[in-house]
This record gives structure tokens, sequence and C-alpha cells, in this order.
């Protein structure tokens, strides 16, 4: 008898579904079904994947409502941010559909001049079957940044959902086959950790994860037992810098949904604030105004955590930081109830306390003044995560931005670069490699494959054991008047 499990509404306690406990023979007979698609779905060509991906675009429009109440109810976050997320996830599965061919179709390269005489082709072939193991943050956005792209680049997908947002999995797979009813290119499996694993021990041919960096660490270990390569997003503790020419209104509202929105949940969302001293008074007294005007509950700004251990760790992080000198201007211990979490500005924290370096994945942010965007840049920087940031401000903002170690940067907006479909999205140092999103995404999810053909005879005969000293001396000739100027 095959075991369950119930996702849980994490506003309310009460049981939104019941799933199955996948194991290894499960996870391997549906990674035997995808693979079985291989040979239709990279059939059927470009063209032909788009037109599926655009009918079950369509599907998933038509039936928005459905998947925003799923995510509402496994998530606990407001249906307006749920439909917001599924908005964005739709624009990604567009281009993604709309532009693989360009990014990945075969395209003529230059031989270059030694080799004129041949012709060069190359183009990005599917790897085969694709594993995604999703987060329960975004449970439609996040994992569909990897579906949408693995499967418009020609890979049938296995879809491991969290085990606390499984419904959200069931229901893309479940919409996909309004579309295609038999063909298995993107199935579902459901269950905790040892489901996950069993993902990692398949016949897949790349997996994509999003989630914590210890859990990250256990997936590559596991799937370099079979030299399987990963994609991981791992986090970040992503800075917000406001320069003193900045638009003080701006940036505090972004720095507050960036920390607040989705209950602090975002693996990109606003955790340290860095701000020029000539504006800082005027940044945190409008930053306090904000956040003491929202509120984390079932009818508030945001939802609950949906993980109930990650309301220690927002504990943990608040006591660490007053403990060590700062001070809650919002918020502070008493914010954290038993599932929702208020929201919490912390100033004067030392830069080594845990609420600095850690990442919190809570309602939480704190605010730091320096005496300028040099220090600003030095103090956003060190640390071991690069994920996202944000800058605000006008004369330096693109220089900030630029200088920031990270793998994406927003100007004077917050998180921006999530919701364009032509920009790779995925971080450096411990929130991970590789990337999803944009040409890079759909590369990803592919190997070159790269012919040439001989057009002509060459004009020097270099690769025969009949080549004669003359043919050297023409050669070095050659290459000194080539590369030698």
């Amino acid at each position: 008898m095959t075991e369950k499990f119930d996702s849980l509404n994490p506003a309310t306690g009460e049981v939104v579904g019941t799933h199955p406990v996948d194991d290894a023979a499960a996870v391997d007979a549906t990674v035997a079904r995808a693979r079985a698609m291989v040979e239709w779905w990279t059939s059927i060509g470009f063209d032909g994947r788009k037109d599926v991906l655009d009918r079950w675009r369509r599907v998933i429009t038509h039936r928005l409502d459905e998947l925003v109440e799923v995510v509402h109810l496994e998530t606990g976050k407001p249906r307006p941010d749920a439909l917001l997320e599924a908005t964005l996830a739709l624009d990604h599965l567009q281009w993604a559909a709309a532009n693989a061919k360009k990014v990945l179709g075969r395209r003529r390269m230059s031989p270059g001049l030694l080799m004129a005489n041949q012709a060069a082709q190359l183009e990005y072939r599917p790897l085969g079957v694709v594993g995604v193991i999703g987060p329960w943050n975004y449970p439609v956005f996040t994992p569909m940044g990897s579906i949408s792209y693995a499967l418009a680049a020609g890979n049938p997908v296995v879809f491991k959902p969290s085990e606390h947002t499984p419904g959200v999995g069931v229901w893309l797979a479940d919409s996909l086959g309004d579309v295609l009813h038999d063909q298995s290119i993107f199935s579902v499996v459901t269950g905790f950790g040892e489901t996950g694993a069993a993902l990692c021990r398949a016949d897949i041919d790349k997996l994509a994860f999003t989630g914590s960096g210890p859990t990250g660490k256990r997936i590559m270990a596991a799937c370099a037992e079979k030299l399987i390569p990963v994609i991981i997003e791992a986090g970040g503790k992503d800075p917000l810098l406001v320069d003193e020419d900045a638009d003080i209104a701006a940036a505090a509202d972004a720095a507050a949904w960036g920390a607040f929105s989705n209950a602090g949940q975002t693996c990109t969302g606003v955790e340290r604030v860095y701000v020029h001293e000539r504006v800082y008074d005027e940044f945190l007294g409008e930053l306090t105004r904000i956040a003491s005007g929202a509120r984390g509950a079932a009818d508030g700004n945001y939802g609950p955590m949906t993980m109930p251990k990650q309301l220690d760790v927002v504990r943990r992080h608040i006591d660490d930081a007053l403990a060590r000198g700062g001070r809650a201007v919002v918020g502070g211990p008493d914010a954290v109830g038993e599932r929702f979490v208020q929201p919490t500005v912390l100033v004067d924290v030392p830069e080594d306390s845990t609420a600095v370096t850690e990442e919190t994945f809570g309602p939480t942010v704190t605010v730091r003044k320096v005496r300028d965007m040099d220090e600003a840049v030095e103090l956003a920087n060190a640390t071991t995560y690069g994920l996202g940031g944000t800058v605000f401000g006008r004369k330096r903002a693109e220089e900030l931005a630029w200088r920031l170690r990270s793998g994406m940067t927003a100007i004077n907006a917050v998180i921006a670069f999530a919701g364009v479909p032509s920009l790779p999205f995925g971080g450096i140092g411990e929130s991970g490699f590789g990337r999803i999103h944009g040409a890079d995404g759909l590369r990803e999810f592919t190997y070159a494959k790269s012919v040439t053909r001989q057009r002509m005879k060459p004009a020097l005969a270099l690769t025969t054991l009949a080549r004669d000293a003359k043919t050297d001396e023409r050669l070095g000739k050659l290459v000194k008047f080539i590369y030698g100027r």
C-alpha cells in the first residue's frame, strides 16, 4: 500500500490535499515514461514544441483562478500575490517557447582564417530527461523557470515539488494533460527528501534545484554518483543600496516590499539595506512608517511562514541582533508568532551578527548608515552569497550596480531582473551556479553540437603524415603574418 501525506494550509493548519509518497521504484517508473517520450518530443522540432507550449499557456491562463487558489491554500500567501507569481511564470513560458529556435537552432559559424576551407555549424541539442526539484516559497514561478526552458529546449521533465506545495505541481502537470493526454513530457513525483534523492539517482540527464544551501550540497553529492550535471539556486542575503540622490520614498517602498512581501520568504528579497548618511534619517523614517502599517495575517499584506521551523531561524536572528547592540525600530522578538511574523526593522546591527551574515528568510531587514557608497559596496559584497541586489540613486546608480558581486542587480526597482524573461537568473558563491531564464537558461538544458564540412582542399595540408618541411615553413610564415602584427 502506497504511503500518503497531507499538504497543509500554513495559515490555518487545515488539510489542502493528500498525495502519494513516491519511492525510488515509482520515481524510476516515472522517469522511464519520460525517457520514452524523448524521441517524440525532439522529433517535432522547435515549431511543434512551441505549438504545444503555447496551447499549454492558454490552458493555464483560462484556468488561472484555479491555480491561484491552489497556491493560496498551500502557501497561505494572499491571492493577489499568487496571481502575480503565476502571471510572471506565464510570461517566461511564452518567451521560452518563442525564442528557443532562435537561441538553440542550427547556425553557421566562422571557421577563421586558418580553417577557411571548412564550413562550420553549431546547434544546441536537448540533453534527454531533466529533473526539477522546486521550492515552496514561489511554487509556480520558480520551478517554471526551469520547466518552461527545459521543455522548450526539447527535454521531457520530471518535477518533484516541495512537500509543502505538492498540489501546485500536480495541478501544473494536469493542466498540460489538457493539451497532451497521453504523452508524458511533464510528470510529477511527490514526497519528501527521499523522493528527491531518488530523482537525483534516477535515469535523468540534468537536475535543476532551488532550495537551501545544505540541501543543495546533498543534491550535488547524490547527482555526482552518476555524473549528472546540476543547476543550484541556493538563496541569498541580498543588499539594497540607497545613495544620497535617490528617490527616498520609492527606495523605502521598494525596501519594504522586498523585505516583507511573501513574509520575507524570497531568495532575492531585501535582507540588508545600506543608506548614505545624508539621507539615512529620512529613509529610516519612511521605512518605519511603511513597516508600522504592514501586517502579516490571513487578511494582511502578506501571509504566514510556510515552514514552522523557519520561525526559530527568524527569532534567533532577531535575538542575536539585539544581543549584539542592535535595536528594533519596528517589531522585534514579540513579532514572531505561532504562524505569522510581523515586520521587523533592525538598526545598529553589527556586520558579524547572524541577522547580517545568514539568510533569514523572514519579514525582517537590517538598515545601516554608511559614509558613502564605496563603503556600501564594500559591506554589500562582504558575504559568501551572491544572488541579487538593488541600487537606488541617480548619478552613480549604474556604476554601483555593476560593482556589486551578484548574478543580478536592479536599479531603482526591486527584483525587476526576475521578471525579465530574456535575462539569466542565478548567482555565485553560496547562492549557487548555473542559470535559468533567457538564452542562458535555454542553453543550460542542452549540449552544444558542432559539425564541420570541408568545402575545398586546404592550401596547406597540415593533418597528414605526408606533411613536409616546406609545408611547415609556409605555416610558420603564415602564422607570423596573421598573428604577429
